[in-house]
């Protein structure tokens, strides 16, 4: 049997921060996966240019069934902590809209960085290694795998969620904490894509490629990006973020022209006394497809000068208060991060080790903490495996 003082279940985001940072308290740290390359969510991840944090990080950029739990890993490690390493290790990179950080060159840089530290702080990351069970003992845990039996004082599950199962993702973190008697908040995909109904899927799916700045809403959150048609239904960076607010049965609201006060605008054009067709007027702001998808015709061919104060409002309320019910998500086939997880109402929020069971840790997305889009999802990885790394 190996013995070692940390064994940290995942190669990933969360596990390789914490186990460089109990390493670099001279702990014995062992780093297992499953998988045969470590890191592969963040190779894949801002399209391969890793969004690694956000200038600007809050709580309330964060959801959970605990609203206050992720302040203190969050104050403790922030995102100028993180961009401090980042700097230290010579990584150039960008700022995109919303305060996005990506990687200049690539998201190997980010994973290179973190092994170099893990390497100089002694971890072992071991890959290609199953668990088969553990259990508890007197002074710590067991692991039996496939290489072998583990022992340790400290075991860290750093598993990650349910996204993107052809990357590896397995529900054993969840597993894990339901064998320990943890309880678990129901897990649901986040920042997805949403599919239609049928009758709107036939409708709208001429109009896949289509990409178009709006305000999407429901009645407990709203967002301003871009929106996508895609084939299945609606995508782009205001979806994904919507969709991890959006239960089914509900209707969303899009505004697709939010800077704009239209009820107005076509009235002073109308009283121009230029002859303007209202679709001409239109296809200024909007794409002809999408203008002949959400309004008749009869009304698109219709003279400026022959509308109707009535007709102005209903062109306005459907192209700034369109209402639509989505049928479902992609599902974790498609989905950035995983909603729900294991109960911050059993972690300490200090050190991130469970209450009832001594030498538990569970960090980063396996935790009932998610993310917007954006980089926070990292940065919470980085700050609560940063926490937990300083106890285990």
């Amino acid at each position: 049997m190996t013995n070692t003082d940390v064994i940290i279940i995942g190669a990933g985001a969360s596990g390789l921060m914490c186990a460089l940072e109990a390493g670099k308290r001279g702990r014995r740290v062992l780093v297992i996966d499953h998988a045969n390359k470590a890191g592969k969510k963040i190779l894949m991840s801002g399209g391969g240019r890793c969004n690694f944090t956000n200038l600007t990080v809050e709580p309330e950029n964060f959801i959970s069934n605990n609203v206050h739990f992720c302040k203190s890993a969050l104050s403790r490690f922030s995102q100028w902590d993180f961009l401090a390493l980042v700097e230290r290790h010579h990584i150039n990179f960008h700022e995109r809209e919303y305060g996005q950080l990506f990687c200049n060159d690539s998201a190997k840089d980010i994973l290179t960085m973190l092994l170099a530290e893990c390497a100089a702080a002694n971890v072992t990351v071991q890959l290609n290694t199953r668990i088969e069970s553990i259990s508890s003992v007197s002074d710590g845990f067991t692991l039996e795998t496939n290489q072998g039996a583990l022992s340790c004082a400290s075991l860290v599950v750093a598993t990650g969620g349910l996204s993107i199962p052809k990357m590896g993702a397995t529900p054993l973190g969840y597993q894990i904490a339901q064998q320990f008697g943890i309880p678990i908040v129901p897990t649901r995909a986040g920042l997805v894509p949403l599919t239609l109904q049928p009758e709107d899927k036939e409708r709208f799916s001429p109009l896949s490629g289509i990409a178009v700045p709006c305000a999407i809403s429901n009645q407990r959150q709203s967002f301003a990006e871009a929106l996508l048609f895609t084939h299945r239904g609606l995508s782009g960076p205001v979806v994904l973020q919507i969709s991890s607010y959006w239960f089914a049965g509900e209707d969303l609201e899009i505004n697709l022209l939010p800077q704009l006060d239209l009820v107005d605008t076509l009235k002073d054009k109308r009283a121009d006394k230029v002859k303007n067709i209202l679709k001409t007027v239109l296809e200024s702001y909007l794409p002809k497809r999408l203008l002949s998808c959400l309004l008749p015709d009869e009304l698109l061919s219709c003279s400026l000068q022959d509308l109707s104060d009535r007709q102005i409002q209903l062109v306005a309320h459907q192209l700034q208060q369109w209402q639509i019910k989505p049928n479902a998500t992609e599902g974790y086939r498609t989905a950035e991060v995983t909603l729900g997880g294991v109960d911050c109402d059993a972690l300490s929020s200090k050190t991130m080790a469970s209450k009832q069971v001594p030498g538990l840790y569970f960090i980063g997305e396996v935790v009932d903490v998610s993310g917007w889009l954006g980089g926070y999802n990292f940065q919470w990885a980085w700050s609560s495996a940063w926490c937990a790394g300083q106890y285990v």
